[in-house]
């Protein structure tokens, strides 16, 4: 943060590539081609939706990231598509600034650049009832999915990154969002 006023936190899913930086420009070219020191770079950075609050206080933050070759970047979103793979990575963490959040993985699924469903996560933060019809939509499209036994409340992150296969396919992992605090994490380390 003390390098670039963007950096909004810190994103690292377990046992992948992904542990990078989480930047925000002004709309969401900024750094599609622009690394978090402003330089340009091919791979650009990981970066939130510019429709989102910073703080990832919405009820849908999404994330982009360039599917890069050897997992680089978003590239190891892809291998989420894979059932064993999906099965063997469940959690990550997001640093923000005041507070550390637990990342619970519960779906992948592929679609189009033009899926106003998940590309438009303001639309999803309004009303508890698009949030549940988000929620919804997501475990009927998914292709790999799992019930983590938690209640349909709370925050959900998207990890966005195009598909190799096609021009304007794409794959979203998700996970739920929740704060770590000292009597979960104690809770955590006993299991």
């Amino acid at each position: 943060m003390a390098i670039n006023k963007d950096v909004a936190g810190w994103i690292t899913i377990d046992d992948t590539h992904i542990d990078y930086p989480v930047v925000q420009g002004k709309d969401d070219m900024e750094y599609i081609n622009k690394d978090i020191y402003g330089e340009f770079s091919l791979s650009g950075s990981i970066f939130l939706s510019c429709m989102n609050k910073k703080d990832f206080s919405d009820n849908y933050n999404l994330v982009y990231g360039h599917h890069m070759a050897n997992g680089g970047m978003f590239g190891d979103v892809v291998s989420f598509t894979e059932k064993n793979y999906f099965d063997k990575h469940k959690t990550g963490e997001l640093y923000l600034p005041d507070k550390t959040m637990h990342i619970d993985l519960f779906a992948c699924m592929k679609t189009s650049a033009s899926d106003s469903k998940v590309y438009n996560p303001q639309n999803i933060s309004k009303t508890s009832e698009s949030f549940k019809s988000f929620l919804d939509y997501v475990r009927e499209a998914a292709i790999c999915y799992r019930d983590s036994g938690r209640q349909d409340t709370g925050q959900i992150i998207g990890l966005s990154t195009c598909s190799e296969a096609v021009t304007n396919g794409r794959v979203i992992l998700f996970g739920r969002l929740s704060e770590i605090t000292k009597s979960n994490q104690k809770q955590k380390k006993a299991e």
